[in-house]
């Protein structure tokens, strides 16, 4: 005789399930509604343009429970290895109703100076006590256009060069700013209206969000976090388990050559699959450049989370349980474990890499989910514009552009156009950048064969041509790569165009470090493509005229 079946407990457990589902879908609305507080609040560009920024949600032990989809991966996920930081520096004695902290430090926060990170911890009344109990809390991460020190730029020495150093302290105590902290960053940078508006939009966006959850625990009467979240990392970690289980256990290796500065650098990883997880290694990778394009491990961990995530389950959300099975190491000395005080701030060049140096391995065991080489590294254009004439002195400014090369093609589609992969931002209009400083963008269109052969084309870079307003000269800094090592194809595809700097008259410029363009010239930067996929033979004809009748190929 069979056991009865309790159909009331198992429609209690589908309610349960159905409830913390709409939970979830709730708060999700919550952290995107924090990052738009972000987007419509920022002073920078690079923030309201390009969506250079990161917004979640945290439990009480600093575990991401949620992330706003807005952002880039070196934000988030650097990010959510960032609160624990916080939480510890400060003190758990020392959090506090009305509390802010803050911090730019790149080995607690993002890997560099730029990117200044804010925590705001959220407090409830708890039924029956006079006392409220800490629930969570919001953080999020801006990329600002400067932190004084040279300047946005590959050239110093030691990070103590590239800009002033927030440790994680309390931007505001109990309600009460930190005047002090605020004046020492105004005289500390070069664009101190824009720096200090992006921080306090970075203190409004976890208000917004401190405030949307606590109506959403009023409105289902939920005193804390606590059974939600439990129930996002249990679902989430089944699902990062079963995705991982369709990779064949073993180790897998790669090696990727880029510019680097200077000399080439190396790059390479051993990914072991386990059931347990998946593990990356970055042994014989370069040693640490004396100059600033260095990683800090985080960062790395980040990319290379990413690259698997997308690459086996790109519907999953990204939190703590997604990102805790997936773990890094790396030997002393090496260039993708840079340690304090070595100079870190262009470190997205390298950084952005080790997502293809990583699908690259796992490419042995996946080869129809990982697609060619990419551009990767965005093109950052950051220059300092003066006055041409010191009799004649001009307002100065600071300018910041994001521009991205062609991905790699895909095993069944075309690599994507100027597109930024892996770090997600968005390449910033003409119109935003002109407005904010005196530069003049006189071309910018897409790059004609740039993008890798296969059945299917790599991504397309770009041509930008630009230069100094009436008036002006401009200092920039260079933070290319892919000039002299493109993007390789995949499965018999071929190598993606290199990039190329040079000034209008033909004169190149390096890839890196900082250099001048003087009143009445331009600079011409052509961006490098993707690789391609497969055998070109057999591109489908209706694909091949297609690229010649839009100009894709000559």
């Amino acid at each position: 005789m069979s056991e009865p079946v309790d159909r009331s407990s198992q429609a209690d457990a589908s309610a349960r399930v159905l409830h913390n589902q709409v939970m979830w879908n709730r708060l999700i609305s919550v952290v995107e509604e924090q990052a738009l507080a972000l987007v419509r609040t920022a002073f920078s560009t690079s923030v309201r343009e390009a969506g250079d920024l990161s917004a979640g949600v945290f439990d009480t032990a600093g575990r991401m429970i949620a992330q706003a989809v807005t952002g880039t991966p070196g934000h988030v996920n650097t990010m959510a290895a960032a609160v624990p930081h916080f939480i510890n520096d400060i003190g758990p004695e020392r959090i506090f109703p009305g509390d802010v902290y803050i911090t730019n430090d790149p080995w607690k926060g993002t890997g560099h100076l730029h990117d200044i990170t804010v925590c705001t911890p959220v407090f409830r009344p708890v039924s029956g006590d006079d006392v409220d109990a800490l629930i969570g809390f919001f953080a999020s991460t801006a990329h600002v256009v400067d932190v004084g020190g040279r300047g946005y730029g590959p050239d110093a020495k030691e990070v103590y060069e590239e800009g002033i150093n927030i440790p994680i302290m309390k931007l505001v105590d109990r309600g009460s700013l930190n005047h002090d902290l605020v004046n020492i960053v105004r005289v500390n940078v070069r664009e101190s209206d824009q720096v200090i508006g992006d921080i306090h939009g970075l203190a409004a966006s976890n208000e917004t969000g401190r405030r949307r959850l606590l109506d959403m625990l009023d409105e289902f009467a939920l005193d804390d976090l606590q059974d939600l979240a439990s129930f996002v990392f249990a679902r989430t970690d089944i699902a990062t388990q079963r995705a991982i289980a369709s990779v064949k256990a073993g180790v897998y290796r790669n090696e990727m050559v880029v510019d680097g500065y200077g000399e080439p650098v190396t790059l390479a990883v051993a990914i072991t699959v386990t059931a347990a997880g998946m593990h990356a290694d970055f042994t014989g990778t370069s040693p640490v450049c004396p100059l600033g394009i260095n990683v800090p491990l985080g960062y790395a961990h980040a990319y290379f989370t990413y690259g698997m995530l997308v690459a086996l389950a790109p519907e999953l959300p990204n939190n703590f349980a997604s990102l805790s099975t997936f773990t890094v190491s790396a030997p002393d000395g090496v260039i993708l474990n840079a340690t304090h005080p070595e100079p870190v701030s262009v470190r997205h060049v390298l950084g952005h890499f080790v997502t293809d140096l990583c699908l690259g391995a796992i490419a042995q065991a996946i080869p129809d989910r990982v697609p060619a080489e990419g551009a990767g590294a965005i093109w950052n254009f950051q220059a300092s514009a003066r006055s041409a004439d010191p009799s004649d002195p001009l307002k100065p400014a600071e300018i910041l552009m994001f521009n991205s090369g062609g991905t790699g093609a895909r095993p069944r589609l075309d690599g994507l156009t100027s597109t930024a992969f892996p770090s997600g931002v968005r390449t910033m209009s003409v119109e935003a950048t002109e407005q904010v400083g005196p530069i003049i963008i006189w071309r910018k269109e897409i790059r004609p064969d740039s993008g890798g052969i296969g059945a299917q084309r790599g991504g397309l870079g770009q041509v930008i041509e630009l230069g100094p307003a009436a008036g002006y000269q401009f200092d920039f800094s260079a933070m290319f790569d892919r000039i002299d090592h493109p993007a390789r194809g995949r499965a018999g595809g071929g190598d993606g165009a290199q990039g190329k700097a040079y000034l209008d008259g033909g004169t190149p410029f390096a890839g890196k470090g900082r250099q001048v363009v003087l009143a009445n010239r331009r600079l011409v930067l052509e961006l490098p493509g993707g690789g391609g996929y497969g055998d070109p033979a057999k591109r489908d004809p209706d694909a091949v005229e297609n690229d010649r009748l839009q100009g894709y190929v000559t």
